[in-house]
């Protein structure tokens, strides 16, 4: 794993970061929904989180990067629980974020804004359970995509009520003078300390977002919030700059039994893939070419010692990271990169241990 200069992070202050876990889970998913090629013996996706993400700056101010899922799929457009039901999954409602900070002692009115990774319905959560002076920041593109919401634009899932008398702020990476580049991507500086930069990660969905946090100094630690630029770790890992290593353990709850990781490196290339590539391929994407070129790019990110990638669906995370109220910040001190990085071989390993 590398930790190299040329990541390109400007200095700046320190962020404070909360995972929130809203109890989301979509469950029976079928793997070819999302991955390609097909692996034998992985045919159904594990039941599925969103995760959340409070940011702190230093002075303060608060934003939410992504609400996970909506407590009822009924407020959506039809044609939400119309891909339900023909895909065959089991949607577990999630608590709206809102009330969970709630119950934490944060008042949602002091959400200065929620920013959507992108559009689709098991990201976007409950926003109209935050007053409309918490505005809504949204990815390049989207407005035009999405607004005004369903059913006057009817070919959309998103109702109208996400939209109304809210200021809905569409981030213009164009407009960058100093051409500012975090991780090889576009950025933007949302703070203006150089504590949280919005990133321009495309292909996945219309605005894609992701994010990144910087949690300690000194030196600099960083927490990656893909999104879905990825929606299992076997779409990013491995790669060029984060090989399998020799050894791999796959679960905190079995620490001292390790597994050959040249099982899982034959895995790939008896597939027709390189033993340094990743596993799959996106299915879900709206420019497949942009979605490969944006997850290749994210892999550099991905095997910076200081930098914890974490897409929205990793449920490598669960049993490792410390959810909210508890703080994200010290997840190098605790080791949570190593403990959950491999974790997702887990899921492939039936396939691996069952030879040619």
């Amino acid at each position: 794993m590398t930790s190299k200069a040329s990541f390109g992070v400007p200095p700046g202050a320190i962020a404070k970061v909360h995972i929130i876990d809203s109890g989301f889970r979509l469950s029976g998913m079928a793997t070819s929904c999302l991955l390609t090629p097909a692996m034998e013996n992985f045919d159904t996706m594990p039941p599925l989180g969103s995760w959340c993400f409070l940011v702190e700056s230093s002075t303060g101010r608060r934003v939410l990067f992504d609400l996970g899922g909506p407590s009822d799929i009924s407020s959506f457009a039809p044609s939400v629980a119309g891909a339900v039901q023909q895909l065959g999954v089991t949607v577990e409602g999630s608590k709206p974020v809102a009330k969970i900070l709630g119950e934490n002692g944060i008042d949602p009115a002091r959400i200065d804004s929620v920013i959507w990774s992108h559009g689709h319905w098991d990201h976007v959560g409950d926003i109209t359970a935050f007053p409309s002076t918490t505005d809504l920041i949204v990815g390049p593109g989207f407005k035009e995509a999405y607004c005004p919401g369903y059913p006057t634009k009817s070919d959309v899932e998103l109702p109208e009520s996400c939209f109304e008398g809210r200021t809905v702020r569409e981030v213009d990476f164009s407009y960058n003078e100093a051409e500012l580049k975090v991780g090889g991507f576009r950025a933007v500086d949302f703070f203006g300390d150089g504590s949280f930069f919005l990133l321009d990660t495309p292909g996945h969905a219309v605005g894609h977002l992701a994010a990144l946090a910087r949690t300690a100094s000194d030196p600099d630690t960083f927490i990656f919030m893909g999104g879905d630029l990825c929606h299992h770790g076997g779409e990013i890992r491995p790669s060029p700059h984060l090989p399998i290593p020799a050894e791999v353990r796959l679960s905190v709850f079995d620490p001292f039994r390790s597994h050959d990781g040249a099982l899982f490196r034959e895995l790939n290339v008896k597939r027709g893939r390189k033993p340094d590539e990743p596993f799959f391929d996106p299915v879900l994407t709206v420019d497949f070419p942009r979605a490969v070129q944006t997850i290749k790019e994210a892999q550099e990110s991905d095997a910076q010692s200081d930098v914890f990638f974490v897409f929205a669906h990793d449920m490598s995370m669960c049993d490792v990271v410390d959810f909210f109220p508890k703080s994200a910040n010290d997840w190098k001190l605790k080791d949570w990169k190593q403990k959950a990085l491999w974790g997702f071989l887990a899921d492939l390993a039936p396939a691996a241990k069952s030879g040619p």
